[in-house]
């Protein structure tokens, strides 16, 4: 019989299956309830954009957070996948009411400009066509679509809007980035303005343009003569997993925060502050199990939350089944 033959199961065809299970894998539609999703996967639910539960940081990350503030300085977050990065740029956003975090995910195809800002020349240059096209003879010379219709700001473009109260920047992975990007990111950082040069060509008489910015939307911001400077230079967050050194100059630039793997008691505190204090109550052998397994590669913290939100969930997998299914190393192979 096919291993994959919809009348069987893992176990025997007569063993009626687990209270936890809503896919059977036996081709038979229907329709279960989904149960309540882990805090950190709840999307929608937390509209001012708090990282779920409470974002644990000791005394000395804190001051380095704050110091960042104070100097307005890019702060540079290394450490291991999973120590909480990422969320560190939420946390102070949320602290702080400063609003939506704008997120730049880095990849090896990334450049400032995509940061900065887009120009759609091509659909400009499209719908040029449809309207002259459409227009009655004599306004087709005048037959021009509104040019701040196809720039749209990128989040570097966007965090460097002036406004009263800065944006947080969320700039993620940057050593996955070109090795020029850091470089590139200095004049911006330092100056707090860049040019739309497409914009910077206008006549005067069209020196003002609205143009969308990266907040979703249609949200608009207006840019006279090309130019966008910041009032407040925003809360720049850049995380790294140490994949690679930057260049001396961008480091000068940034305060630098380490994130170490959390000890047994700071795993216990972030548990509690994500599931519960009590959620370690019958899972206290996932916990062993974990910085077992994290002594001989590397493993992230989500991963053990994962594990005890499924064995808090009633999840009828013993230790070994629940951790083989969770806690893989995050190098090597799969």
């Amino acid at each position: 019989m096919s291993p994959h033959h919809p009348s069987e199961t893992p176990d025997s065809p007569c063993d009626p299956p687990p209270d936890w299970w809503l896919f059977h894998g036996d081709n038979r539609a229907r329709t279960p309830a989904m149960p309540p999703a882990p805090p950190w996967r709840s999307f929608g639910r937390t509209p001012d954009g708090a990282p779920a539960g409470r974002y644990l940081i000791d005394r000395t990350e804190t001051d380095i957070v704050n110091a960042a503030l104070h100097l307005r300085r890019p702060l540079l977050v290394t450490g291991h996948p999973g120590t909480g990065k990422s969320t560190l740029a939420h946390a102070i956003a949320h602290e702080l009411s400063l609003g939506e975090v704008l997120h730049w995910p880095v990849n090896s195809r990334s450049t400032l400009q995509d940061a900065l800002y887009r120009y759609d020349a091509i659909g400009r240059l499209r719908e040029s066509t449809l309207l002259r096209e459409s227009a009655l003879p004599h306004e087709r010379a005048r037959a021009e679509p509104d040019i701040g219709s196809f720039v749209r700001l990128g989040p570097l473009g966007t965090a460097l809007v002036p406004a009263e109260r800065p944006r947080v920047l969320l700039v993620d992975e940057l050593d996955k980035g070109d090795v020029d990007l850091p470089n590139d990111l200095l004049t911006a950082f330092e100056e707090g303005a860049f040019e739309i040069p497409e914009l910077a060509r206008l006549p005067e008489a069209e020196a003002e343009v609205d143009v969308l910015t990266a907040d979703g939307g249609g949200r608009r911001t207006r840019v006279v003569r090309g130019r966008i400077r910041c009032t407040e230079f925003p809360v720049v967050v850049i995380t790294s997993n140490g994949e690679r050194d930057f260049p001396p100059a961008f480091l000068r630039r940034c305060l630098r925060l380490d994130l170490p793997d959390p000890d047994e008691t700071r795993l216990r505190s972030i548990v509690a502050a994500h599931l519960g204090p009590e959620a370690l109550d019958g899972a206290e052998d996932v916990l062993r199990t974990f910085l077992e397994r994290r002594a001989e590669g590397e493993l992230a913290t989500d991963q053990l939350l994962n594990a005890v939100f499924l064995r808090k969930g009633g999840i009828g997998l013993d230790a070994g089944e629940l951790l083989d299914a969770v806690l893989r190393r995050l190098g090597g192979a799969v």
